[in-house]
């Protein structure tokens, strides 16, 4: 953020501010500015009662099982942080609008959620979390995108839980050379969605290939292109050894079976958001075995304590397929809690309070659902490390992880776009 030039111009800010933040919370009815009896300070989203973090996901679009399954992953944890006591003696309420994953959309539904709500505790999709980046500057609420591009590591109040696409298609690659599925000097293909999401992943791929004299055919497509089998084809022609992926769970599809129809058989990689369980059931399910998932959460089978935990609670309280959302989901609200109980120790309840107590939380544990957190460095990324999980469709989830956590040396060397 910009800081303001001089005194008289910051306390004119600051006045500003304070007058538009209680217009909205009286706006909102979310309980209006001051102290308790504690003396903890409260403002935008906070009652005496309850503290409102906001979910604004994706129900209807290209993304939707995705969302839904973080959606209820926040919702297992708000159960759990209110059955241990909430914070400051309040509980946590979550508000769930669904923008489908339209940006338009999304612009038209965030003035009637921001006034109700402390955070936003989901943001899904990188259209929409472009789309509203002014308005989260503006109001200074801190928000954790269901999108990990480094690029938005450029606003103070976006809380990326886990690492970003650059940083997993550089620790993806470098177990794709480990594996002996690639050497240096190959040529690999790299199939995109244009926006942040795609061109975010493509980063990490073109840094290591820098590294290791990789070749990258690049294909550009949108999110709407669901048939990619003529990408395929050109990308056999030019004899590439393996195809990454930053796609929708569809496009996967298409790509997973092309592979397999043109005898093309290389090994596909892929960020979080390329798979979806219900592909299993769909004609692409007999081609994924090539493909690997490189992401900072957990698949829902993981055989780890906490995931085995939020598993089981899942299975009691919804009848949906289980993705790897769910344990993400959860380990999103454990971030927030550590942030809450963080603010309420300096008795800070406020925005303001929100985002210092998240610039004070450097080792965010959500017991292995993802890596440790480190939120106190400016730009960069909390986390490298990633876990990397095969396609099994006996397993829940349609997920099982080949590698626990790691991080690779170029990932430890790479530098994020707003690293300071």
């Amino acid at each position: 953020m910009t800081r303001s030039p001089s005194r008289t111009t910051a306390a004119v800010t600051l006045a500003a501010a304070l007058a538009l933040s209680a217009c909205s919370t009286k706006a909102g009815g979310s309980g209006s500015s001051g102290s308790d009896a504690a003396g903890v300070k409260s403002g935008i989203g906070v009652t005496d009662a309850e503290i409102t973090l906001g979910v604004m996901t994706d129900k209807t679009g290209v993304f939707k099982n995705l969302g839904l399954g973080i959606t209820q992953g926040n919702e297992l944890w708000a159960k759990d942080f209110n059955a241990e006591g909430g914070v400051c003696g309040r509980k946590v309420k979550l508000e769930t609008v669904d923008h489908g994953y339209k940006a338009d959309t999304a612009k038209t539904l965030y003035p009637q959620i921001e006034p109700k709500v402390l955070g936003f505790v989901q943001l899904l999709g990188s259209p929409v979390v472009a789309a509203l980046k002014q308005n989260v500057l503006s109001d200074k609420v801190v928000v954790t995108p269901a999108s990990w591009s480094s690029e938005l590591l450029d606003n103070p109040y976006v809380m990326i839980v886990g690492t970003t696409y650059d940083v997993e298609m550089i620790d993806g690659l470098s177990y794709l050379q480990e594996q002996g599925m690639v050497a240096d000097g190959d040529k690999v293909g790299h199939i995109y969605i244009d926006g942040e999401y795609g061109k975010n992943g493509l980063r990490g791929s073109k840094h290591y290939a820098e590294q290791h004299k990789l070749e990258v055919k690049e294909v550009k497509v949108t999110s709407t292109d669901t048939d990619l089998t003529n990408i395929v084809t050109g990308l056999k022609g030019e004899g590439v050894k393996a195809i990454l992926l930053t796609t929708s769970p569809t496009q996967t599809g298409s790509v997973a079976a092309a592979n397999k129809a043109l005898g093309l058989n290389v090994p596909l990689m892929g960020n979080n958001p390329v798979f979806d369980p219900a592909l299993l059931s769909s004609p692409a399910a007999a081609a994924l075995d090539k493909l690997y998932l490189v992401a900072s959460g957990v698949p829902f089978s993981a055989d780890i304590p906490k995931a085995k935990d939020v598993a089981a609670k899942y299975k009691a309280a919804y009848k949906e397929p289980a993705n790897i959302g769910v344990p993400y989901g959860y380990a999103v609200g454990a971030v927030w809690g550590s942030v809450l109980k963080k603010a309420c120790e300096n008795k800070d309840l406020t925005r303001e309070g929100i985002a210092k107590a998240l610039t004070e939380t450097d080792s965010a544990s959500t017991d292995n659902l993802i890596a440790d957190l480190d939120f106190s460095k400016p730009g960069a990324p909390p986390t490298r490390k990633v876990y990397v999980a095969q396609i099994d469709a006996a397993a829940e989830g349609g997920l099982k992880y080949v590698k626990p956590l790691f991080q690779a040396p170029d990932a430890d060397k790479y530098q994020a776009p707003h690293q300071k």
